[in-house]
């Protein structure tokens, strides 16, 4: 006597939405990183020199950030044509990179003074 085993599932329909909804997010950020992949080479960059124990201070990690912001600022360059005005795709690597330097750096004073900038714009 042969018989077959199979389980069933039962999924409702929300189940179903919430995970088309997370299978949807999941894949639209896979996109994001995929795009934005690039090689160590393809990145320009510029190395900040500063002393670990200047962020023991308010005033020391406020130094540091506006040294990050001014190198954000020259490795995201603003085309000649148009220095009055910055484009979205220059903000935006200039965001990124002092995002990326922030969360490098890891120091929660130099968080709080990125924080702090970023809520003014």
């Amino acid at each position: 006597m042969n018989t077959t085993s199979t389980d069933h599932v039962l999924v409702s329909r929300p189940k179903v939405t919430v995970m088309m909804l997370a299978c949807g997010i999941i894949g639209v950020a896979s996109i994001g990183v995929v795009n934005a992949a690039t090689t160590d080479a393809d990145v320009r960059s510029i190395a900040i020199h500063y002393d670990p124990q200047s962020l023991d201070t308010d005033s020391g990690a406020r130094v540091l950030y506006r040294q990050i912001v001014n190198a954000a600022v020259e490795v995201c360059a603003q085309d000649s044509s148009s220095p009055h005005w910055i484009s979205t795709a220059v903000r935006q690597c200039r965001e990124q990179s002092v995002a990326r330097a922030v969360l490098k750096i890891n120091s929660p004073r130099l968080v709080a003074v990125y924080a702090a900038s970023s809520k003014k714009g």
